[in-house]
């Protein structure tokens, strides 16, 4: 079984130039659809459309709305400051720089399409410091 992350891109050239040239992955297949080794996984990327017979009644499209993410890529790394300079300087713009959040240090940017993309790197959790839990899910909040 093979798992690959499929996203509905409005220019594909784009795409997978960033995906390939800025964050490193390797062109499979150039287009229809293309596809991208990123590290062990592969994405997948093609322009949006509507229904087909095998998803009746579904429409797919890039992001609409900046402000929302229902999901992300997550991506670790052994040096998020070395891989933050390294892409910033081939024109990746982060949300943030990495921020250190105890059991991680970590940061976000976006893609062409608005995909939010999580950078990561384990700091605190090799030596048993873990994420806070979400507010009202902590100890003693039944």
């Amino acid at each position: 079984m093979l798992l690959s992350y499929f996203l509905t891109v409005a220019d594909v050239p784009r795409s997978r130039a960033f995906y390939s040239e800025v964050l490193g992955g390797e062109v499979i297949l150039e287009e229809n659809p293309c596809t991208v080794r990123l590290a062990n996984s592969w994405l997948i990327m093609n322009p949006g459309g509507g229904p087909t017979p095998d998803k009746p009644g579904i429409t797919l499209h890039p992001p609409q709305d900046p402000s929302t993410a229902t999901c992300f890529l997550n991506i670790r790394v052994a040096d998020i400051q070395a891989v933050y300079e390294e892409w910033s300087a081939k024109g990746a713009e982060f949300v943030t720089p990495p921020i250190d959040r105890k059991a991680e240090i970590r940061c976000y940017l976006r893609d062409p399409d608005g995909y939010l993309i999580e950078i990561g790197q384990a700091t605190g959790m090799l030596h048993g410091v873990y994420a806070d839990p979400p507010a009202g899910k902590g100890p003693g909040t039944g």
